[in-house]
């Protein structure tokens, strides 16, 4: 069941029981045309399938729509129109590093993926430079300029030393959710995967969306595992953990992806120290994507 000729399918363990309008004016959005360069669509790949479980995890499910094609398998029906997932990162180049798996196969089920980025990644003062990376980075991840949205918030500085804001940045969520239509959202759990603050802030800031009932009607949240150290630098050695540790959604990369996912990071060419090369090979979320689903 693991692999295919058309890739790696998801698991569930059989254990398993799977704001203010002030602050959203206080925003400054780089629109599409004054930066954004158009992406790259992606061929078929079979996705990962979302485990059964409650009606929550069913509701996910649906959110993710049919898996596209593969070896041995029919054809399903397309996503239905307006099917959108969004991803919200902290910075550019978290797209790369942590979620290329699940925007891989999200995009090869032909789901409208965003990508919400909440900051320039200007610590280094290097912003105008990391947002173009970003964008030649979500081409080749098959997201297109129009669904890009970066933004310069003078509350939301990239530094780990400064605390975002949860209601904030659940105001600036929320506005995004609602124009766009999104049924499922993507982001970072209370770890982090990093442990960086700006990264946690993200996921209070869902989970404050979830816990007040403020999320669009039938809109999932399901967010990133952490993992230890060990795990996470064992690359794709870890397959078998993850196969057995609970999570609703996981997706795993082939070969093929894995170097589609590579050259996206590549693309991050100022964030790419000899530290980052290393993580290239030997980082589990290079190959691998589990998840969690919020509920109560």
């Amino acid at each position: 069941m693991l692999h295919s000729p058309a890739g790696v399918l998801g698991h569930c363990p059989a254990s398993e029981a799977p704001g203010s309008a002030q602050s959203v004016r206080a925003e400054r959005a780089l629109t599409p045309g004054r930066h954004l360069a158009l992406g790259a669509g992606q061929g078929p790949a079979r996705a990962a399938a979302p485990c059964p479980g409650p009606p929550a995890a069913a509701a996910a499910a649906a959110a993710l729509g049919p898996e596209p094609p593969g070896a041995g398998q029919e054809p399903g029906p397309s996503p239905g129109p307006g099917a959108a997932a969004l991803l919200v990162t902290a910075h550019p180049d978290d797209e790369s590093m942590f979620f290329a798996p699940a925007l891989l196969r999200l995009t090869a089920r032909g789901l409208a993926v965003h990508l919400l980025c909440l900051s320039t990644g200007n610590f280094y003062n290097q912003g105008e430079v990391r947002k173009k990376e970003l964008l030649q980075s979500c081409s080749v991840l098959g997201i297109p300029s129009s669904r890009i949205s970066i933004l310069e918030h003078r509350h939301l500085p990239d530094h780990p030393g400064v605390h975002w804001d949860p209601e904030l940045i659940a105001t600036l969520i929320l506005r995004h959710l609602q124009i766009h239509h999104i049924s499922l959202v993507l982001t970072f759990d209370e770890g982090g995967v990093s442990g960086h603050a700006n990264h946690i802030a993200v996921y209070y800031a869902v989970r404050k969306l979830y816990s007040e009932r403020k999320l669009p009607n039938g809109c999932q949240a399901l967010v990133l595992q952490s993992t230890n150290i060990l795990r996470k630098y064992i690359s794709i050695l870890d397959l078998p953990i993850s196969w057995l540790r609970p999570h609703h959604v996981m997706y795993i990369l082939n070969s093929r992806e894995y170097h589609q996912a590579r050259e996206a990071m590549y693309c991050h060419r100022s964030q790419v120290l000899w530290f980052r090369h290393l993580y290239l090979y030997l980082s589990r979320y290079m190959f691998i994507n589990t998840f969690h689903l919020i509920s109560h």
